[in-house]
């Protein structure tokens, strides 16, 4: 049986979009086949091209302009380079506009009316068109206008209050995520926004305006501690690497290492006991139970510590495994990147690069039966692909993408 095209063959999305979480929502869009046009400013481009070291290192090993953290969220995009602040320039992008079933831009509130780039004035024109705008606090609100970062709405959205080792240990306090997540969460929300809006045309012929922020991703991805505040009325603390509601779920150093020990029910628990020599824990009414043992977490815990300091961590690692404890190791990305299952994932791969002559990838988690996640290009050097967009799409001439170019 032949492949069949990937899920959003034939759809067009132009994307305004810069550093995070914007990117992170229209590279989602480009490995499932849509066409991205990344709209980017002569010169400089997105922020993140700026955000090295690390760079890309071409084949003598020494450093391209291209910065690992704009590589990260670009893949598979069209770069042109244009300057939308000009009235030409505004009016090549509301061409492409007309020519586009999705629009996503992370320009602050209203910042995009005064080029003719806002929704409503697209819309006129396009009626189809699913127009995404990603800020830091909304469209509404009493923050609608002001900038919006990670690291900023990590702590305002209650992240950083829960992420952290508590305050009465060493090393206590708040904690951000190692990676940007609400950026991150806000670009996988942004996809699925987008997403659910292209079927809905399907049906009404007509377009929308899907408004993202930030904060309300932040404070959406707290799940089941968003519940517990609700239903306690008490606000969850920094537990550090321990889980709220199950005991034990967390961190043990072994004789040689840590590793993670992650009991999700009774059942669990009593194969955990057995393995580490206690079973007599398991009986104990102090613990039989998960409630018992979350209620009981500061007598439990220090048992369990001392019993596991006592192993080396593949001993545990093995036994756990053979009796159906979930238990990891701690990674380092070297040593994720050298896990058998990780590779045979096909999680890192390789495409080539016009100036490094390949670049690596972090695969697409995606992974379709028939209609598979493509990866055709790497992120896109500076304006690399202008004159082919513009002459393919608008029919510009040559001396109208000079023009453009240079700014006119």
């Amino acid at each position: 049986m032949s492949q069949r095209p990937a899920p959003l063959t034939g759809i067009r999305v132009l994307d305004l979009t810069r550093v995070l979480a914007g990117p992170w929502c229209t590279q989602n869009l480009a490995d499932l086949g849509a066409e991205v046009i990344k709209i980017e400013r002569p010169g400089t481009g997105d922020d993140t091209r700026a955000w090295g070291p690390p760079y890309l290192k071409d084949e003598n090993g020494a450093d391209t302009t291209e910065a690992a953290y704009y590589l990260s969220a670009n893949r598979n995009k069209y770069s042109v380079a244009l300057d939308i602040a000009t009235p030409r320039g505004a009016e090549v992008v509301r061409q492409l506009a007309r020519q586009s079933d999705i629009f996503v831009e992370n320009f602050k509130v209203g910042g995009l009316r005064k080029y003719g780039l806002d929704y409503e004035s697209l819309k006129a024109e396009n009626p189809g068109l699913i127009y995404c705008s990603i800020t830091g606090f909304g469209q509404t609100g009493p923050y609608a206008s002001r900038p919006g970062y990670d690291f900023m709405i990590q702590a305002m959205g209650g992240l950083m209050s829960i992420t952290g080792e508590r305050d009465d240990l060493p090393g206590g306090g708040p904690q951000k995520a190692g990676v940007a997540v609400a950026d991150l969460m806000t670009g996988m929300y942004s996809t699925v926004g987008i997403l659910a809006a292209l079927h809905e045309r399907s049906r009404s012929g007509l377009g929308q305006h899907i408004d993202m922020a930030l904060l309300d991703c932040q404070v959406a991805m707290l799940a089941n501690q968003n519940l517990n505040y609700m239903t306690s009325g008490v606000a969850p603390r920094r537990a550090g690497n321990a889980h709220q509601n199950l005991v034990p779920y967390q961190v043990f150093a072994s004789s040689d290492g840590h590793l993670i020990v992650a009991v999700g029910n009774d059942s669990q628990f009593r194969n955990y006991c057995r393995v580490i020599g206690m079973p007599e824990l398991a009986q104990d009414p102090r613990f039989s139970t998960n409630p018992a043992r979350v209620k009981n977490r500061n007598e439990l815990v220090p048992i369990l510590a001392a019993r596991m300091a006592e192993g080396a961590r593949d001993h545990w690692l093995a036994e756990l495994e053979a009796a159906g404890v979930p238990a990891g190791p701690i990674n380092t990305l070297d040593q994720v990147y050298q896990d058998p299952h990780v590779l045979a994932r096909q999680m890192r791969r390789e495409l080539p690069h016009p100036t490094a002559g390949k670049a690596p990838i972090a695969a697409s988690p995606l992974k379709f039966s028939d209609s598979p996640v493509q990866y055709r290009r790497p992120a896109p050097l500076l304006g690399e692909h202008t004159r082919e967009v513009l002459s393919q799409r608008l029919g510009l001439t040559d001396a109208e993408i000079e023009a453009l170019s240079a700014g006119k």
